[in-house]
């Protein structure tokens, strides 16, 4: 008896010590998996400072993230946020759906550049996720595929805020210049819960495709396109008066400069 004690106090010792090296490198395993996926699904490199998981009060705490912009863009850096904070319920989280009460988003910095097949890096980065949702779900195949319906982890978040956030708008025509516009606030209720969970992928594309509209909201105010087609168009005529001899075309290119500058004067308050 005595041995059968001494056996079961080792057994009980090493789960013991299992379960506290697993919960102790917990938080190096999310911001592992985080930065993982959400560079394949972007295609962009995503990055965390940290991350802090708290398990018996269902908290969490994404710190420092940062997503670069995909190929063919000149600004470094599509998104920022200092805190990403997250409730789960508790007693979710051993089960196959995880209910997340709350995720809010402070702050962040997003960058809006304008140009490229897509239209702009925030259009690209939002079709990079619906192509990798897609091969993680039905609409996709191979070995993605097969993955995800393997019975994995989803999730219904019951509140997603996104709060207090700036644009940053970017555009070859502005010279190097950054227009800062607020981004409006975004509320999303109840992600996953028809369809009884959601993939993260799902997630994902759920929450860029709320970022991209309300940015694109934003910079839509601004009236760029017009600038931009104004500029496009006065350079154009300016390039056939100088190719055919004609004169003028100084004046012209002035013309264009002055009158995007007196339009950026009043965007910019300067």
């Amino acid at each position: 008896m005595k041995k059968v004690l001494i056996g079961l106090a080792v057994v009980v010792v090493l789960i013991g010590g299992g379960l506290w090296y697993l919960l102790s490198g917990l938080d190096s395993i999310v911001k592992a998996a985080v930065e993982d996926v959400g560079s394949k699904a972007t295609k962009t490199q995503v990055s965390l400072d940290s991350v802090k998981i708290e398990i018996r009060e269902g908290k969490a705490s994404l710190n420092g993230f940062r997503m670069t912009n995909p190929a063919g863009f000149k600004t470094p850096d599509a998104m920022r946020f200092n805190l990403v904070s997250v409730q789960v319920a508790p007693e979710s989280v051993t089960k196959d759906v995880i209910v997340i009460k709350e995720v809010v988003i402070a702050a962040p910095q997003i960058t809006y550049e304008l140009g490229g097949a897509a239209g702009s890096n925030i259009n690209a980065i939002q079709k990079n996720v619906d192509d990798f949702a897609k091969s993680m779900g039905a609409g996709g195949g191979g070995e993605a595929k097969s993955e995800s319906s393997g019975g994995g982890k989803k999730v219904v978040i019951e509140n997603l805020y996104l709060r207090d956030g700036k644009i940053g708008v970017s555009a070859a025509f502005l010279a190097g210049k950054q227009m800062n516009v607020p981004l409006p606030d975004i509320h999303l209720k109840d992600i996953g819960k028809k369809k009884g969970g959601a993939t993260p992928a799902e997630v994902a594309d759920q929450v860029l495709s709320a970022i991209s509209s309300s940015a694109t909201r934003a910079v839509d105010a601004l009236g760029l396109d017009k600038m931009m087609g104004a500029a496009k168009g006065a350079a154009e005529g300016a390039k056939k008066m100088l190719e055919s001899g004609a004169g003028g075309a100084e004046k012209t290119l002035d013309g264009v400069t002055k009158g995007v500058g007196d339009s950026l004067k009043g965007v910019f308050g300067k």
